[in-house]
């Protein structure tokens, strides 16, 4: 029987209530192995948080749920005999679902990320962005919540005609079959060829002796891609068949890298259908007071209340601006999955953009508006410095994976880990530890901090990176090939040594850390968790002889121990988007 079972049946048994206990591992500065928070039963006992610990503590210890414990103010810090942790791993070892919560059990939610614009391929942020949303959405799924992924893609704009313009000009005609660039590469050269030509031209007319301001104005290039904008929105039909032709090739691109990373989505929003969203519900919002119009008949809402200023939503003559389109945006996806909430997976540089969207929302009365939550991630910085797409100086994402799959099998073959393998099994084994040291190595930075990403560290056998948890991965799958667990535990006759308790412990945890990364949005949690797992697990596997060990059923509970440790790895990994090899 669980701690947990037994504490539900002293609390019912005292108070007569039903309940889900709280229980937290001990902080190391007391004793005990795990903590009771007794707060919620202070009114139904009537008497004082302490006496309510006590009097659960000692029922408890009289049933010989714990072998020992103590009260600090309103916790019951609870010592457990080691046949607690054992009786509580029987019970996780059989459990398919590893103590998680049914599937789909916790309603729906949504989940947007990438958002690329498509003048240009992925580059490292995007990565970054990539996989937070699709870790963030795995996380949530496993603690039981139907998620929808969803991205927006920025197919409109003055940067999009840019590469237009800059193709019809020195393009020739050239596309990714007559080039053999991916198409999103194809239109990121043209974008920054549009920048190159620019900068000349604005370097001309200074020489003419007007300022550099007046100069970025009226530069040739860029007024032809401000006319072309117009013919855009007009529905010029040779801009609006070239606009399609060109976005079409970098749609197929992202494809591509979208399936080399390992993510992917279930519905997908275009800028050219949604910037028209919003305007109907800012005029609602008008009518109803949320909103106030100004002389020249733009519309504004005032935040001063709200520490914030006044925002504009329509222009003068009645045109969007990027907060109108998100407004509409985001109502029209809670009617398309009638979700309870939705994270919007944006870089930090647009936290005030969220705020005022969330605000904005709240105000217009949506209930789900509480609910918004904006994955907030700092920058990605390179040993070599700072990226700037328009230059051209870009860490392409497609190199980089591609650069990661090759130091993988350039490491691999180096370390002697490809014996027995042939050539495909070979190419399988380095792309599953190439990405899996790049998504790992990103994954376990708390996604707020900016973050430094090295190649070489990221990829190192050793540490706190992917490939040391998939090496563990696939050495417990060598164990098990070796004797297979035909042997049936006799649970009542096992006696755990300290190591065996600490990695059952750990793994007991998995459940709760599944649902803390899920509330607090933290891949890094998990990362991390499975890292302090795969570390437990190695100096159990040193310390103890496993398939000689001194008896038959300490074989077959430490081959129990060690599956349960594969799948806990296997199934977080899963989580963060990771593959894990079974032999290496």
């Amino acid at each position: 029987m669980s701690l947990e079972i037994n504490i539900s049946e002293v609390i019912r048994e005292l108070y007569d209530v039903d309940s889900t206990p709280d229980l937290q591992e001990t902080r190391k500065e007391f004793v005990g192995d795990l903590t009771l928070v007794v707060f919620p039963f202070v009114r139904v006992a009537k008497k004082s948080p302490e006496a309510v610990a006590q009097e659960i503590g000692a029922l408890l210890l009289s049933k010989g749920a714990v072998s020992a414990f103590n009260v600090v103010k309103g916790f019951l810090n609870l010592s457990l005999d080691r046949s607690t942790y054992v009786s509580s791993f029987h019970s996780f070892s059989e459990d398919p679902q590893l103590g998680l919560p049914e599937k789909n059990s916790k309603g729906k939610y949504i989940v947007e990320y990438s958002s690329p614009n498509t003048n240009k391929p992925l580059h490292l942020g995007h990565i970054r962005n990539n996989l937070l949303g699709y870790a963030v959405s795995q996380i949530l799924e496993a603690n039981g919540v139907e998620v929808t992924k969803v991205q927006i893609i920025n197919d409109r704009g003055i940067h999009i005609c840019k590469s237009m313009l800059a193709w019809l000009d020195y393009g020739n005609g050239e596309t990714p079959e007559s080039s053999g660039l991916k198409g999103d590469h194809l239109v990121g050269r043209y974008y920054v060829k549009f920048d190159q030509v620019y900068k000349t031209e604005i370097a001309e007319l200074i020489e003419t002796g007007i300022t550099e301001d007046q100069a970025k104005k009226q530069a040739p290039s860029l007024l032809r891609a401000q006319s072309m904008l117009v013919k855009w929105e007009k529905g010029d039909p040779e801009v609006v068949a070239l606009w399609k032709k060109m976005n079409a090739w970098v749609y197929t691109g992202f494809d591509v890298s979208y399936e080399k990373l390992g993510v992917s989505f279930d519905k997908n929003y275009y800028e050219s259908n949604t910037y028209i969203l919003g305007k109907d519900d800012v005029r609602k919002g008008l009518d109803n007071g949320v909103f106030y119009s100004k002389e020249d008949s733009s519309v504004w809402i005032d935040l001063e209340d709200e520490g914030l200023d006044h925002k504009l939503v329509l222009r003068s003559d009645g045109t969007s601006v990027y907060m109108t389109q998100d407004i509409g945006t985001a109502i029209q996806r809670f009617k398309d999955f009638d979700a309870k909430g939705m994270t919007y997976v944006v870089g930090n540089e647009q936290d005030y953009h969220f705020r005022v969207l969330f605000l904005i929302l709240s105000k217009l009365d949506y209930e789900w508006a509480s609910k918004l939550h904006h994955l907030s991630y700092g920058m990605v910085d390179l040993p070599s410095g700072k990226m700037k797409s328009r230059e051209g100086t870009v860490v392409d994402a497609d190199d980089l994976m591609d650069s990661m799959v090759r130091d993988a099998g350039s490491i691999s073959k180096e370390l002697g880990k490809i014996e027995g393998l042939d050539e495909q099994e070979q190419a399988e084994l380095f792309n599953t530890l190439g990405l899996g040291a790049l998504k790992y190595f990103i994954l376990k930075v708390d996604p707020k901090k900016r973050m430094l990403f090295n190649p070489a560290d990221s990829i190192d056998f050793n540490g706190n990176t992917g490939p040391f948890i998939q090496y563990t991965y696939a050495r417990i799958q060598s164990l098990q090939k070796k004797r297979k667990n035909d042997i049936n535990v006799a649970w009542s006759q096992v006696s755990v040594n300290e190591s065996e308790t600490a990695l059952i412990k750990l793994l007991l945890q998995f459940p709760e850390v599944i649902n803390h990364a899920s509330v607090s949005f933290s891949p890094a949690q998990l990362a991390n968790y499975t890292y302090e797992l795969v570390k437990k697990y190695n100096g159990f596997y040193h310390n103890n002889s496993i398939l000689k060990a001194e008896d038959d059923n300490t074989v077959a509970f430490r081959l129990t121990l060690s599956r349960s440790v594969g799948e806990v790895i296997k199934k977080a990994m899963n989580c963060l988007g990771i593959q894990v090899p079974n032999r290496m």
